[in-house]
């Protein structure tokens, strides 16, 4: 399987699965994306059926990385999904009265479902580095929205030949997300707050990766620069298995027959979780339709609706900040299933130059054949979160709270009757004061995380996660707060 970028599928261009993982975005600015998807029949659901979550991603996971041999995937997969995990690593479980299932994807270390895919992400890498022969370090680069910096810092804390260096919007994630990053243990970790939003961030880790001054510099101290956001394509296929997984676990336990198709549901920021979710669409799996799910800064809902994606617009910081994002990178991916690499380059540019493009008719119409688009606003999210605990007595948090929200408004309109998967994102406790408040309670004191967390676990009758309760008490190792024009300096310096 050779990987070719979004915006120029030259054969001589053509690059395997490690180099891929290794080198994480093309030289051109585009993303790398699979000469084809591969395809999957019933047999090979059967099999999935029979078998635990580490050995369907190495299943999975062989279809793609094709130059890995199965018994490499299976030991990463193993170690990443075994020994890190609380429980069931994607978690299946029906409300009662709805034709929806929750797909909990944040058992893990960090309690995101970022950990889904990071935890086995470091690993590939590693085998990567391994199989290529590659002796320089690699300087892991990570923009985020609230979760992912803490995930990856997790997963590639102290792997060998790897530093990670994490920017994050200083008032743009939630106090638990922040705490997560700011004491985050390692030897080979830093963690950078930047004045500004996650775009901001993300434009300023994409520049360092397109300039050739910074790799120069770099090369010259034997490092080279990689990625562990979703534009790279060893973090976006781990996240294709818990779709077929959750499939799998319903024709076990929520009353789907095999090859009976579902809607599924997924909070969108960056377009990474439901673009996986559409790969497995066109694998194979029985899927009817991909519902987006975005909070007020709602840019993809209005993109699905009228094909013109428009970033100049008011940005809103919400209770849901990891979706507080008006570039959403994988979105690329897409249209370059749609579009072609041409077209995608064309409107990637229109992007960078103008903020905005529009698609053609006919390619807005192929889009809306698979996907269709809802928001919640944020009074709708605070609902979502009280009426969902009071009539089924699920505790949410505010991101799967704007995936329930839209998932119930499309039953209305189209739902045709058929299982909705919502993909819950985030420990209700990432989030505690939002989702406390949202449920008509207050701490006694609203200021003090600790306090917020037990006032929230008493009146749920909820565990606090582990990862969460353990962060008291913790020293705070980073506490920098950078100028977005600083970013490169600090890249360099670290």
């Amino acid at each position: 399987m050779n990987y070719y970028s979004t915006r120029s599928a030259k054969k001589e261009n053509a690059k395997t699965a490690a180099e891929v993982i290794i080198k994480g975005l093309s030289d051109d600015g585009g993303l790398y994306m699979p000469e084809r998807i591969p395809k999957i029949d019933g047999k090979f659901l059967q099999k999935l059926r029979t078998l635990k979550y580490y050995e369907r991603a190495s299943e999975v996971l062989s279809l793609f990385l094709t130059d890995y041999t199965k018994e490499t995937l299976l030991d990463c997969a193993d170690k990443a999904y075994n020994y890190t995990f609380d429980g069931e690593n994607a978690k299946v479980s029906a409300l009662k009265d709805e034709n929806i299932s929750m797909l909990e994807l944040w058992h893990g270390p960090t309690c995101a479902f970022k950990d889904m895919a990071l935890q086995i992400m470091p690993r590939l890498l590693s085998k990567a580095l391994e199989m290529t022969g590659e002796k320089k370090t690699a300087k892991i680069l990570v923009a985020t929205s609230g979760d992912t910096g803490k995930a990856a810092l997790e997963g590639y804390r102290d792997v060998k030949g790897v530093k990670i260096a994490v920017f994050y919007p200083q008032n743009g994630v939630s106090r638990m997300q922040k705490m997560q990053m700011a004491t985050q243990e390692g030897e080979n970790v830093a963690v950078f707050a930047i004045k500004g939003n996650f775009d901001d961030a993300q434009t300023g880790v994409k520049n360092i990766f397109s300039s050739a001054d910074i790799k120069e510099k770099l090369l010259k101290k034997n490092t080279f620069l990689s990625s562990a956001n979703s534009i790279n394509f060893g973090r976006l296929a781990p996240q294709i298995v818990y779709y077929f997984s959750a499939y799998c676990d319903m024709l076990d336990k929520n009353g789907i027959t095999p090859g009976e198709k579902v809607n599924i549901t997924v909070p969108t920021g960056n377009f990474g979780n439901i673009f996986a979710a559409y790969i497995a669409k066109l694998m194979g799996l029985p899927v009817n339709k991909l519902v987006c799910a975005s909070n007020s800064n709602n840019i993809l809902t209005d993109f699905i609706s009228t094909g013109v994606y428009d970033r100049n617009r008011k940005f809103y910081t919400t209770m849901s900040p990891s979706m507080d994002i008006l570039i959403s990178s994988n979105l690329e991916r897409l249209l370059y299933l749609v579009c072609g690499p041409e077209k995608t380059a064309f409107y990637m540019k229109e992007l960078s130059e103008k903020g905005r493009y529009e698609i053609e008719k006919d390619e807005l119409e192929r889009i809306k054949e698979n996907f269709c688009a809802y928001f919640a606003t944020e009074k709708e999210c605070a609902d979502t979160i009280r009426q969902t605990f009071e009539k089924q007595n699920y505790l949410c948090d505010t991101h799967t709270a704007v995936a329930l929200c839209a998932a119930r408004k499309f039953e209305k309109d189209e739902g045709a009757g058929l299982k909705n998967i919502v993909v819950s994102t985030a420990s209700p406790y990432k989030f505690a004061p939002d989702v406390l408040s949202s449920l008509g309670r207050s701490a006694k004191n609203p200021d003090d995380d600790k306090d917020v967390i037990n006032a929230l676990s008493e009146y749920t009758k909820t565990a606090v996660p582990k990862p969460i309760s353990e962060l008291f008490g913790k020293k705070i190792r980073f506490d920098t707060v950078l100028d977005k024009t600083e970013m490169a300096k600090a890249v360099l310096e670290f």
